[in-house]
């Protein structure tokens, strides 16, 4: 077996949007070769040695089974990620990311393209400050001083700021500060598909709506106007039902709650199928229900053009789905876009699945994490 050592890295960022440039970057880490350990806490300070934006700095500690030098090979990596290129006359600029090794473990390296401990360390005020907060005691393998120590002889009187800001060491992490995420689209936009992915991933508690055994909907799309008041009040008390039971109950063996749908796609999906009285008393006893069920940290939907959703509810083959029409998915989709407007307070993330494949492409699943990821991040901070 590999040995893992223990490794320090600085990070920093002042392009852009700074803090998620830094959480992001932090992720990268996390490979099968090396897993983030520890982070520090955030401190903002100005840029020095040229003229720029304020920066975001942090330290965070890994370990890893990778050499220095292959190390070395991943921060380049992962600096060009996020469009960084290192200028090769040794002048500062401002940058989307820095990230640069402070010690691998006691290791000692001198050599044209690589030095450890890094050789500017001891006098940067804003290296040492987060350093202290996760590795107050380790020793300088050179100067044989701790970083406590070092911090005291610092001659760096430049302003450090510690911000409010918290980094979490994974994704895995960050998501687990979610108490309830719902995933919503219109019929065939695969938002059951990717509810469950992420359940699996982040262990989180699974909520499916569940209305496959409905009486009415084989009927509704067989003759909507005579069936739709009952499907949609079935719907109604089906859903208010199910999801107060699921969404009440915490299950302490889960990080958070995941869902395929939001009891508000309840009225959405009414103001579409039924007449202007029958939605007005439908809208009644709907908006008593809703004062009562739970919001969700963070609503996302999934945008699918016509054409794609009507070719996925061919592909899945259910045979009371075959006569969903194009202009009934356009008023469902209308539907959506305009709850989501109505309501601005509500932290919503609106995902264009364009031409993505989730399912079979796992860049095209990342890329929706990375877009969840971020809210996320805009939610906590």
């Amino acid at each position: 077996m590999v040995k893992q050592r223990i490794t320090y890295l600085s990070i920093g960022s002042n392009l852009g949007n700074r803090f998620l440039n830094i959480q992001r970057a932090i992720f990268q880490f996390n490979t099968g070769d090396s897993s983030v350990h520890k982070v520090s806490a955030v401190y903002e300070n100005p840029a020095i040695g040229f003229e720029g934006e304020d920066f975001l700095n942090a330290c965070f500690s890994i370990y890893t089974s990778l050499s220095p030098y292959k190390l070395l090979e991943l921060i380049t990596k992962i600096e060009n990620n996020f469009g960084r290129e290192r200028n090769l006359e040794g002048k500062y600029s401002s940058r989307t990311i820095d990230l640069d090794i402070l010690y691998y473990e006691n290791l000692v390296v001198n050599e044209e393209n690589l030095i450890i401990p890094h050789p500017r360390m001891t006098q940067r005020n804003f290296v040492l400050k987060p350093l202290a907060d996760i590795a107050p005691q380790f020793y300088h393998s050179i100067l044989k001083k701790d970083t406590r120590n070092l911090l005291q002889e610092c001659k760096d009187d430049s302003p450090l700021n510690k911000t409010g800001q918290s980094l979490h060491t994974s994704r895995t992490s960050l998501f687990n500060q979610l108490q309830f995420l719902s995933i919503e689209g219109n019929i065939g936009a695969g938002k059951t598909t990717l509810t469950k992915m992420i359940a699996e991933e982040f262990n989180a508690k699974l909520v499916l709506e569940r209305f496959a055994d409905n009486p009415f909907l084989p009927k509704f799309y067989e003759d909507q106007s005579r069936y739709a008041f009952p499907l949609e009040m079935s719907f109604l008390a089906d859903r208010y039902q199910q999801f107060t039971d699921d969404t009440s109950q915490f299950d302490l063996f889960k990080n958070f709650m995941v869902s395929d749908y939001d009891i508000f796609k309840s009225l959405i999906f009414a103001k579409v199928t039924l007449q202007k009285e029958e939605f007005e008393l439908y809208k009644k006893v709907f908006n008593f229900m809703y004062k009562e069920v739970k919001k969700p940290d963070i609503y996302v939907y999934l945008y699918q053009s016509t054409e794609r959703l009507l070719e996925n509810i061919k592909k899945r083959g259910r045979d009371y789905e075959q006569g969903i029409t194009g202009e009934y998915l356009d008023k469902i989709n209308r539907g959506y876009l305009d709850f989501i407007k109505s309501h601005p307070q509500q932290a919503t993330l609106l995902i264009d699945l364009g031409n993505l494949d989730f399912v079979a492409n796992k860049t095209d699943y990342e890329y929706l994490l990375e877009r969840i990821e971020s809210k996320l991040i805009e939610v906590l901070h």
